[in-house]
């Protein structure tokens, strides 16, 4: 995976963002969209498209596109500087791939010490009764 060919590929719009901010709010485009088309992607191999796929298939679409959104902060190029780190971070966490676990046998010292302290217990709990007098 090359960073900077993936950033290279990623598609951003900036639009007016929403809510309180007074009269600036309606004259700049503080707001960036991201959008990341993950099937026309070349920087990313066939096996990590399919990762990909299925490792954050709740945030694509239906044609396999990817969409952030920030408008966090007042300035554009911050927002764009957020929203590019997010996108690193999901591509990044969305190409782990967990290691296997391997079972392994219990050793049979183990065993064998459970089994004795079992019986030491069991003795203890003996000896505390009282004795029978037959």
């Amino acid at each position: 995976m090359d960073i900077e060919k993936i950033i290279s590929e990623l598609n951003f719009k900036a639009v007016r963002s929403s809510g309180a901010g007074g009269q600036n709010v309606n004259k700049v485009s503080s707001k960036v969209v991201l959008t990341f088309d993950l099937n026309a992607s070349q920087a990313l191999s066939e096996d990590e498209k399919l990762l990909l796929q299925t490792n954050i298939a709740p945030r694509l679409t239906s044609e396999n596109i990817l969409i952030l959104n920030c408008d966090e902060d007042r300035s554009q190029l911050k927002n764009k500087e957020i929203v590019i780190k997010r996108f690193l971070e999901i591509i990044k966490r969305g190409l782990y791939v967990p290691k296997v676990r391997k079972a392994t046998k219990v050793p049979k010292s183990v065993i064998k010490k459970r089994i004795k302290d079992k019986k030491n217990i069991s003795e203890i709990k003996q000896s505390r009764k009282k004795p029978r007098l037959d």
